[in-house]
């Protein structure tokens, strides 16, 4: 039995073992049967970015899913050491399993300087404090799944999320590609920035690509759409705190060609927006099948 609470348990994700320069091992969650969760991998291949670079932030990322990961065997990420400039520095990272290439990241890192600040404004939205807790929302609906998913559906989560307007689990009806929902870790983090940057990757693909399906009226459990993160980029503006609430606000623009396109902006409780994501998902239609 795992007595770890969930937020240790990413922490020990995020924590990879150094082989050798530039090559570092990452692992999987023993309950994982199926494939690799793409913020986890996204979340891995950052730190092994960030493990190679001293008194610079990361501000940007950019990152393909290339092929489903294997939870039943370690990654391997390889960091090429693309440019130490005066103020910038790339890294390009590689994750490997069975000798091939499951997903590729560049990252880019700056010294910290001063500048002209703008944003748009945080929407006014109601305090998480405010807003039915997760576990609460997800034990209304508990007794309509299957015996063998609700283990899984009700387990502790290492990010908590509160959304403003909850979606309906089953059946939902159309809405417009919107939603807003609060996010944090489930635990207390170290005063380490880019731990904090490597979490937020990681929570950022918790959401992101549901709200295509929402003008559809498809639910979670639905079984008419594939779906798969195929790109992931996010932007970092200023510095926060993952343990503390985040408004993730997100939109998509547009659906085709099988794919989604979705957005998202984070804020502080008091309105500062520190980060900015944008990722390109798989949402094809499964075809009937046939008797």
């Amino acid at each position: 039995m795992n007595d770890k609470a969930p937020i240790q348990e990413v922490l020990d994700l995020l924590n990879l073992e150094k082989i050798e320069e530039n090559i570092f091992r990452g692992m999987s969650p023993k309950d994982r049967v199926q494939r690799v969760f793409g913020g986890q991998v996204l979340g891995q291949a950052l730190v092994a970015a960030a493990r190679t670079v001293e008194g610079r932030h990361c501000h940007s990322l950019h990152a393909y899913f290339l092929r489903a990961g294997d939870p039943k065997v370690p990654i391997l990420y390889e960091v090429d050491r693309s440019r130490d400039g005066s103020s910038f520095t790339a890294r390009r990272v590689v994750a490997i399993q069975h000798g091939r290439q499951i997903f590729n990241l560049a990252a880019s890192f700056q010294v910290d300087e001063p500048g002209y600040e703008h944003e748009f404004p945080m929407p006014e939205v109601p305090a998480p404090e405010r807003l039915p807790a997760e576990e609460a929302l997800r034990a209304k609906v508990i007794d309509r799944l299957p015996e063998e998913l609700r283990a899984w559906f009700s387990r502790p989560r290492p990010i908590e999320t509160r959304p403003v307007d909850p979606r309906e689990y089953f059946s939902p009806d159309k809405r417009p590609p919107h939603e807003m929902l609060w996010i944090r870790a489930t635990g207390a983090l170290p005063d380490d920035l880019p731990l904090h940057q490597c979490l937020l990757a990681y929570a950022s693909d918790m959401s992101l690509l549901d709200t295509g399906l929402l003008p559809h009226g498809i639910g979670w459990f639905d079984n008419k759409v594939q779906m798969a993160s195929l790109d992931h980029a996010m932007w970092f503006h200023r510095p926060f705190r993952v343990d503390d609430w985040l408004l993730y606000v997100q939109d998509s623009p547009s659906a085709s060609g099988a794919r989604s396109f979705n957005r998202g902006l984070l804020y502080t409780r008091d309105g500062k927006l520190v980060a900015s994501v944008a990722q390109e998902g798989l949402m094809r239609p499964r075809g009937e099948k046939k008797s």
